[in-house]
C-alpha cells in the first residue's frame, strides 16, 4: 500500500510540475524581485476550485533570508462580511535568468508553475499564468485597474493563447 502512494505521490508531483512538457507560453524578459514584492490586489482570474467564493483577494509577498519567497493569499468568504481566509506558501525562483518562471507551494511537497508573462514598467500590474495555461490572474497595485489597461491586457493575453472569456472579475470593496 506504502508503494502504490507514493507512485500516486510521485505522479502527482510530475504532472503539477510540468515535466517533459514544453510551452509556447512566453514569460517577460526580468523581474526585479524586490520591486515585485509587496500587496497586490487580484483584478481577474480564472476560476479554480482553491479560490471559490472570494472576494476581495489579494496576495503579498515578502523575500525570506534564503532568497526564497513569502506568500500570503487572502481573501473574504462568500461576501465581504464573510470571514478572511489566508493560505501561507512558499515561492522559489525556478529561473534565474529571467526571475520569471516561479514555483509555488502552499502544501508541501506539491509545488505549482507561476510564470510572470506581463508586468507594467513600473510594477503597477501584473499578469501570472500557466505555462499548459490552466490558471491565470490579473493583479494590480490598486484595487481597480484602469479600464484601457485592462482591454490591453486582454488583447495580448488573446495573442498568448489565453481565453480571456473564461476570465472572472474579482470583487474588490
Amino acid at each position: 500500500m506504502r508503494i502504490i502512494i507514493f507512485f500516486i505521490l510521485v505522479l502527482h508531483i510530475i504532472s503539477c510540475s510540468g515535466a517533459g512538457r514544453k510551452s509556447d507560453l512566453v514569460t517577460v524578459e526580468f523581474v526585479d524581485l524586490k520591486r515585485y514584492t509587496g500587496l497586490w490586489y487580484e483584478i481577474a482570474r480564472y476560476p479554480n476550485n482553491f479560490q471559490k467564493d472570494c472576494f476581495g483577494s489579494r496576495a503579498t509577498y515578502s523575500i525570506l533570508d534564503d532568497g526564497t519567497f513569502s506568500v500570503l493569499n487572502e481573501c473574504y468568504d462568500s461576501s465581504f462580511k464573510g470571514k478572511l481566509k489566508s493560505v501561507q506558501g512558499k515561492a522559489l525562483v525556478a529561473d534565474t535568468v529571467t526571475n520569471a518562471k516561479l514555483k509555488v507551494s502552499f502544501f508541501w511537497p506539491f509545488y505549482g508553475d507561476y510564470w510572470i508573462i506581463d508586468l507594467g514598467r513600473n510594477y503597477d500590474y501584473a499578469v501570472v499564468g500557466h505555462p499548459e495555461r490552466k490558471y491565470l490572474w490579473i493583479l494590480s497595485r490598486t484595487k481597480v485597474l484602469d479600464k484601457n489597461l485592462y482591454e490591453e491586457i486582454l488583447k495580448r493575453l488573446h495573442i498568448r493563447k489565453y481565453d480571456t472569456t473564461k476570465l472572472v472579475p474579482t470583487p474588490q470593496d
